[in-house]
């Protein structure tokens, strides 16, 4: 089966090309700005599905001067002619000013004449003008089904109403709202649904293609959770030794900060590829300024319970006596961070494997870990993201800005077990020397993805 060809149509800067970016979830497609004119050559774009091009998207220039063109096509046509639109307009492709005056409208309409339809992109918050009817006048003497797509229905003062009710003047009762900025999660499906009601034949395809790309976002969204969860479970598992001397503390307060934010940039990239984003849409990706404090490690409620100790309900709370001494403190609120040193740690697992570092804990040496409070901060940042890619165009110019994710169970409730059980083993982190991704890990990574959501 041959690719179903779709023309992008519309006046100067109404979105286009933002339209195909989104589509295509390709944000280096064409180019994209606020001046008129900016596209000035025909591109293409395919989709795919199963491997295979579907549907060929072809961005247009903008229509400038639709109403002199409209004239023009007027007056090559003596008063007992009776040509239909086709006629029309391929007698005015053929005339000189079709590659002088009006070039750019010629080459719209060449493309829409040899597309199996077209989609005309409007802007929703321009006023219904002379000009836009007369595009689509010309528009629609190229004989091929047009789809109105109403773009930046999103901002205040948008015309929809004005707007749909002019187009149904017009003939055009089959119309889509899609925000190119900001799309609905069932954009794309209501867009392709209603292009199938004016190709019969393209439908099937059409609902393949929706079925896929439902399929591809369930994916994309799991993938998100592990690549979320993998990094909490590397952070609550990291440690970082650190002599007792208050100056050395502080070196390695820093040395462990330094690791958790870069952990978290990394997750963030990640994060950005999967969604098909740059790095310039995501702005603060920086943690904010850490504050920390140090406390004991060795009474470790996962640790005990790794050597065979039963604890009771107390001590599985982190309440056990000695457990924690604080030596410096700083709060937490959303937007800062908390490092917290050997907060329920896993410093006795076995003899065997831990025995040099028990015996550093009685020359008082401290391992510094980080506190449940970061783990909250970080897991919050990153489902805050996730839904924020989700619910992105991939036209939209201005960057990301992280703010205050509204979950409660993260931020008060118990942390999840998967994460209380990588303080007790600190060769679940990556960035530990002593790294062992184990079946056990990889379980718990899924299964924190799971309970993430």
């Amino acid at each position: 089966m041959k690719p179903l060809r779709l023309a992008v149509v519309g006046h100067t800067n109404t979105g286009k090309t933002s339209l195909l970016r989104t589509l295509t979830r390709d944000p280096e497609f064409g180019e994209v700005a606020d001046s008129p004119s900016t596209t000035r050559h025909v591109e293409a774009a395919a989709l795919l599905l199963e491997g295979k091009a579907v549907i060929e998207l072809f961005d247009t220039p903008g229509l400038e001067d639709a109403v002199a063109l409209h004239e023009y096509i007027d007056s090559l046509a003596p008063p007992s002619e009776r040509l239909d639109g086709p006629a029309r307009i391929e007698r005015f492709l053929q005339t000189r000013e079709a590659t002088l005056r009006f070039e750019q409208e010629a080459k719209v309409l060449r493309q829409l004449a040899a597309s199996d339809a077209g989609l005309y992109v409007v802007d929703a918050r321009d006023p219904v003008l002379e000009k836009h009817r007369d595009e689509l006048a010309l528009l629609a003497s190229c004989a091929r089904p047009l789809l109105p797509v109403l773009n930046f229905v999103s901002a205040a003062g948008h015309r929809v109403p004005e707007w749909r009710d002019a187009l149904a003047r017009l003939g055009l009762h089959a119309i889509v709202e899609f925000d190119t900025v900001a799309p609905a999660v069932d954009g794309e499906q209501r867009l392709y649904e209603k292009l199938g009601t004016l190709l019969d034949s393209a439908a099937p395809m059409l609902t393949a293609l929706i079925a896929d790309h439902a399929r591809h976002r369930i994916l994309r969204r799991e993938a998100a959770g592990r690549i979320v969860a993998d990094m909490l479970i590397d952070c609550a598992a990291l440690r970082v030794p650190s002599p007792p001397e208050a100056q050395a503390v502080a070196l390695h307060e820093e040395a462990l900060r330094n690791l958790v934010r870069q952990r978290e940039q990394r997750c963030m990239l990640e994060l950005l590829a999967l969604y098909g984003f740059r790095q310039s849409d995501l702005a603060g990706a920086d943690l904010p300024a850490w504050n920390a404090r140090l406390e004991h490690d060795l009474f470790n409620p996962e640790a005990l319970k790794d050597m065979g100790i039963e604890v009771g309900k107390g001590v599985a709370a982190g309440a056990a006596a000695g457990a924690a001494l604080d030596l410096a403190t700083g709060g937490l609120s959303l937007g800062t961070g908390t490092l917290v040193g050997a907060a329920v740690g896993g410093l006795w697992q076995t003899a065997g494997r831990f025995g040099e570092r028990f015996m550093g804990r009685l020359k008082g040496a401290r391992e510094l870990t980080v506190d449940d409070a970061v783990l909250r901060l970080l897991a919050l940042r990153q489902r805050w993201l996730i839904g924020a890619l989700e619910a992105r165009g991939h036209a939209a110019q201005q960057p990301l800005a992280l703010d205050t994710a509204q979950d409660e169970e993260l931020r008060k409730g118990t942390l999840p077990t998967e994460l209380r059980d990588a303080r007790g083993h600190p060769e679940w982190s990556s960035m530990a020397k002593s790294h062992q991704d184990t079946p056990r890990r990889r379980a718990a990574v899924v299964a924190l993805a799971q309970a993430l959501g």
